[in-house]
């Protein structure tokens, strides 16, 4: 064979060889395997996408510029610190915390959010990271001790939170509940005397006495209900990594910083779940 033909040769077995190899090579490129977890997938994207309260102070509002602040707030930024990414908050209302959740929009739920039996049908929980108890809160001098009291009273509560089922659980004949879509509407309810009572959580009472309102104090407790992270269930690698975070943030002092800073006091003792 002559060298000019052997060469031809050698030039279409290699025309062969690529025209085999692209197609495995490009089969192999489009079937990467994509993170199998939402942890490692939240990291590869380089950012997490975390609902925080809008109408809560002191857990989390938007200032005079319509930027999110509040305590929980801060914990989302220490999330994101933490896990190394980028952080998108995505402040919302009471109404949409498990909802957004559960649809994909967001991955975590940093915003006052209560444990319950029937939201844990839904949603996974961390442990604790912010202290909190609902209560029936008014006005000094009027006679409130206990729900029979609360007979032929206007009470305003927020809709579909723990608050509004416990009082439509412990609520006589004849109280009038008045519900709101969201928190700061049903504090105004109270402020402007549409509601005698309000019944919300104690952190929130807090911030609003330190303001400009009317006079409140603690009728009675209706529950302890410390607050915890919100993660869509099926997700166990990113659970407990938040549990991970809380405990750290729990022993390193992070969190009492935080509690000072909004609530005013240091971070009060918290169960685990």
């Amino acid at each position: 064979m002559k060298a000019k033909q052997r060469r031809a040769l050698c030039l279409s077995m290699l025309a062969g060889l690529l025209c085999l190899w692209s197609p495995v090579a490009a089969a192999q490129e489009s079937t990467a395997i994509p993170p199998s977890n939402a942890l490692d997938r939240i990291i590869a994207a380089g950012v997490v996408r975390i609902a925080v309260p809008r109408d809560l102070p002191p857990f989390g509002s938007l200032d005079a510029k319509g930027e999110p602040q509040g305590y929980d707030v801060d914990v989302a930024r220490l999330i994101a610190q933490d896990l190394g990414v980028r952080l998108r908050l995505v402040p919302m209302t009471s109404v949409d915390r498990i909802p957004k959740l559960m649809s994909g929009s967001v991955d975590l739920v940093v915003a006052n959010l209560g444990v319950d039996p029937e939201r844990a049908k839904a949603i996974a929980f961390s442990s604790p990271y912010a202290p909190f108890f609902s209560g029936v809160f008014g006005a000094p001098g009027l006679a409130v001790k206990g729900p029979a009291d609360l007979a032929g009273r206007k009470v305003a509560v927020t809709r579909d939170t723990l608050e509004d089922r416990e009082l439509a659980r412990i609520a006589p004949r004849g109280v009038e509940i008045l519900r709101f879509d969201d928190n700061q509407a049903t504090l105004s309810a109270f402020q402007s005397g549409q509601a005698e009572l309000v019944v919300t959580g104690s952190a929130v009472v807090a911030a609003m006495a330190r303001g400009q309102g009317r006079r409140i104090e603690t009728k009675f407790i209706l529950r302890e209900s410390p607050a915890s992270i919100g993660v869509r269930r099926g997700e166990p690698e990113l659970l407990h990594w938040v549990n991970v975070f809380v405990l750290h943030k729990k022993l390193g002092g992070e969190l009492d910083r935080l509690s000072r800073k909004w609530f005013g006091e240091p971070l009060r003792p918290l169960p685990s779940l």
